[in-house]
């Protein structure tokens, strides 16, 4: 991973690309991403930045954060992220990343929570077939259906798709384009959709398919 930021999503909407396209794209606001610490193999074992995103009051932080954040003179931040990077060492403390850190044409993988959607049944949430609406399987159409043992195994192996929780997971979406960026405005335009809700806080890297 050579760059990475992090960001909120704002929504989505379209561009005109120059054949006259319509190309539909999510707005990100990408940073600024100041670097709160920067973790080495020396002294972590492993080489990565922390960058923090959207100011806090500081009475909302507690005492151990307040001290975090003082050590690297940065203002407190709302959302912490460590990103394992390829090379840091031009990277300081206290250096501030923005949406530039991206151009159009780039690849990159967006990570975020997607849209919690409480309990579902199996045909939401894995996409079963209905049952067949005709005498002998009422009086509802949309239960899981037949779970397929008998006297043996006598159980409901792990892993079986049913009705359950739906969403509120971490999603990687995978290889998006990035369309246009506003350096101005801190804003990013990605092709396509992202998990999570508007606001929804979103990690922007790299994509691992285009390394």
């Amino acid at each position: 991973m050579q760059k990475g930021l992090i960001g909120k999503k704002i929504g989505m909407t379209q561009l005109f690309d120059e054949h006259g396209n319509v190309v539909p794209v999510t707005v990100i606001e990408a940073g600024p991403c100041p670097v709160v610490q920067k973790k080495t193999i020396e002294n972590d074992g492993y080489e990565a930045v922390q960058l923090g995103f959207q100011d806090v009051k500081a009475q909302r932080v507690n005492k151990p954060m307040k001290g975090h954040f003082a050590k690297g003179n940065v203002a407190p931040k709302k959302v912490l992220r460590e990103f394992r990077l390829a090379d840091i060492s031009a990277m300081n403390v206290g250096d501030i990343l923005k949406a530039d850190v991206f151009a159009a044409g780039d690849h990159v993988d967006v990570v975020g929570t997607s849209k919690g959607k409480g309990t579902a049944g199996a045909i939401k949430r894995w996409n079963f077939a209905r049952l067949k609406e005709s005498h002998g399987t009422g009086p509802v159409a949309r239960h899981a259906g037949s779970l397929g043992a008998c006297s043996d195994p006598s159980r409901v192996f792990k892993g079986k798709k049913l009705a359950g929780h739906l969403g509120a997971e971490r999603v990687t979406i995978q290889n998006l384009d990035v369309v246009k960026v506003d350096v101005e405005n801190n804003l990013i335009a990605v092709k396509g959709a992202v998990p999570g809700p508007k606001n929804g806080i979103v990690l922007l890297a790299d994509s691992v398919k285009n390394a």
